[in-house]
């Protein structure tokens, strides 16, 4: 029998460059005119993983989202990455937003594209869910390239990397 090839499907995000982009968002913050005055606080927590925005208001807000979005699209970090909540009332007459950066494969959604990949029906591809990460095996490599172009098309609200593939 011929060796298995296999690859990785996993979610991860560098966060050095979500660091990166997140200090570049401060400094535009602080030299923008029109934020400058609006008294906008942006802060990250790294080991939550978790950005909090408080504005004046949602129209501001919306604004430094944009600056931190354009920042993470320079620095090639995936805008799925970020996980926005709704806006809620905070101190002040302000307003707070929220978002969570999304890393891992949850088992759920791990179940969902373990069932996508089994409904091409390709013969010899097995796919093995390995905590936060998925292990696609395949004796053909051709079959390999196939799973990984179907995945790419497809939208699963996170980005999606495919490493180790031997």
């Amino acid at each position: 029998m011929a060796k298995d090839e296999s690859f990785d499907v996993v979610s991860e995000v560098n966060l050095q460059e979500v660091d990166n982009a997140y200090q570049q968002t401060k400094k535009e913050m602080q030299q923008r005119y029109d934020l400058k005055a609006a008294k906008a606080t942006l802060e990250f927590d790294k080991g939550a993983r978790r950005f909090t925005l408080v504005a004046p208001s949602e129209f501001v807000a919306k604004q430094v989202i944009d600056v931190l979005n354009t920042k993470f699209v320079q620095r090639k970090v995936d805008l799925k990455a970020l996980r926005w909540s709704g806006p809620e009332d905070a101190s002040g007459m302000t307003i707070r937003f929220r978002a969570d950066i999304v890393e891992g494969i949850e088992k759920d959604l791990a179940q969902k594209i373990s069932k996508n990949i089994r409904d091409l029906k390709l013969k010899k591809v097995r796919v093995q869910v390995e905590g936060d990460k998925l292990r696609v095996f395949s004796s053909s490599r051709d079959e390999l390239q196939e799973v990984i172009s179907y995945l790419k098309e497809q939208d699963y609200g996170q980005p999606l990397q495919y490493i180790n593939y031997r």
